[in-house]
């Protein structure tokens, strides 16, 4: 395999891409090992503690949200304002170990190895001494930030970026659990918006770094039981801006698309204020906890249209058109009918309900134990375990979405 790739890079005469540089990008996992340590550089107190690996960063991170989930579904039972069902929170968090799994296998190659070769072939731009200061670290992450509301505002006006993102909408629920609700394949195109940091010059370790804090952020801000912040909501995206993002009434639709900054949305004109109850998932509900289908739901859409599309530019045009381009093979959906929709959810017996929760459980804890030790895997093993979590992930979701007699 790795022969191949460096005949591929010589014939192609990329000369950047020399052998040292080529084992960098295939070890790239221990440069992601890493990021906590180089971050020891931002304090200037050399007997800065001893901090854990990415590992137990992420160990912590699940602890956490499970903490904050946990916290949330207890508030909502007090308060009588419980938003948690089983059958979604198991499909949002399906979604998101079957992200990490992705992940896992390809971001040497698609998100961080793709930054170390723009990166690396622009070292007049690298001015380490500005990045790890206190105001290069939050540059860094504005500048992140920045990039992330392109992705975000163009993967619901490109309706190929839409078939990736769509997942993260799906829910009619809005809770932790869909803070979860990770895209699969969103990073495999989405890459080229963040080219721009290379760049600049912002070294890899704080593109993982800004990453990471956008990612985190965004927890937070998943939930109805937060309302509104006063002046934070002119600046930063809260729950409440975040709210109208996922709503589906006619005035919310492609709005508020800041991760951090709600900024952005103001200066480029599509900042949205929450005037009224959202309404969430879908104008065309997924209906399902397949997690297959949940990924290809969009996807198999397109193909369907372009094939009943007349023309060959045309049938291009359904990828790259916004989502409700060709409204004769994609008819509209009124107000009316997004509010006569029914929330999807099937009733399964209360055996079926634990074994489904049970074998989500082991399968949830497979995961991270792959997860984990993703860097000792080969490519073909690694699919191996990824696709055999997909099949267990595959029949949890047959157990909760076939309706039974209770």
């Amino acid at each position: 395999m790795m022969q191949l790739f460096q005949m591929f890079v010589s014939i192609s005469s990329l000369s950047i891409l020399n052998s040292q540089f080529i084992n960098q990008i295939l070890s790239f996992s221990e440069v992601q090992r890493d990021v906590v340590s180089s971050l020891k550089k931002l304090v200037k107190n050399s007997d800065y503690y001893s901090m854990p690996n990415d590992g137990g960063i992420l160990l912590i991170g699940i602890l956490i949200f499970f903490i904050l989930i946990g916290l949330e579904y207890g508030y909502g039972v007090i308060k009588n304002k419980n938003n948690y069902r089983l059958n979604d929170s198991i499909s949002s968090l399906s979604q998101g170990l079957l992200s990490q799994l992705f992940d896992a296998i390809s971001r040497q190659f698609f998100t961080l190895g793709i930054f170390i070769i723009i990166y690396q072939s622009t070292p007049h731009l690298h001015i380490t001494h500005f990045w790890y200061t206190w105001y290069g670290i939050i540059s860094a992450v504005i500048f992140y930030d920045f990039c992330d509301y392109w992705l975000h505002r163009a993967s619901h006006r490109v309706a190929l970026l839409w078939a990736a993102h769509v997942v993260h909408h799906q829910s009619q629920s809005f809770n932790f659990t869909t803070s979860l609700r990770q895209e699969t394949f969103y990073m495999l195109p989405g890459f080229v918006f963040y080219i721009p940091l290379p760049l600049l010059g912002v070294p890899p370790d704080l593109f993982a770094l800004s990453g990471i804090v956008v990612l985190y952020y965004q927890f937070w801000i998943h939930t109805e039981h937060i309302g509104k912040l006063g002046i934070l909501e002119q600046l930063i995206s809260t729950p409440s801006n975040h709210r109208v993002h996922h709503g589906v009434n006619e005035k919310y639709i492609n709005k508020n698309y800041g991760a951090i900054l709600i900024i952005w949305d103001r200066l480029f004109g599509t900042y949205q204020e929450e005037t009224e109850k959202p309404i969430y998932g879908t104008l065309h509900p997924l209906n399902s906890w397949c997690p297959i289908k949940t990924i290809t739901q969009v996807y198999s859409l397109l193909i369907k249209r372009a094939l009943n599309t007349k023309g060959f530019l045309n049938r291009i045009k359904i990828f790259y058109k916004p989502p409700e381009w060709n409204s004769a093979a994609n008819p509209s959906v009124s107000m009316q009918d997004i509010k006569e929709i029914a929330t999807y959810d099937p009733p399964i017996s209360k055996l079926s309900k634990w074994i489904a929760g049970s074998l989500f459980v082991i399968f949830f804890i497979c995961s991270l134990y792959f997860i984990l030790l993703s860097e000792h895997f080969s490519l073909w093993p690694g699919l191996g375990c990824a696709i055999t979590i997909l099949t267990g992930l595959y029949c949890v979701g047959l157990l909760i979405d076939k309706p039974q007699k209770k």
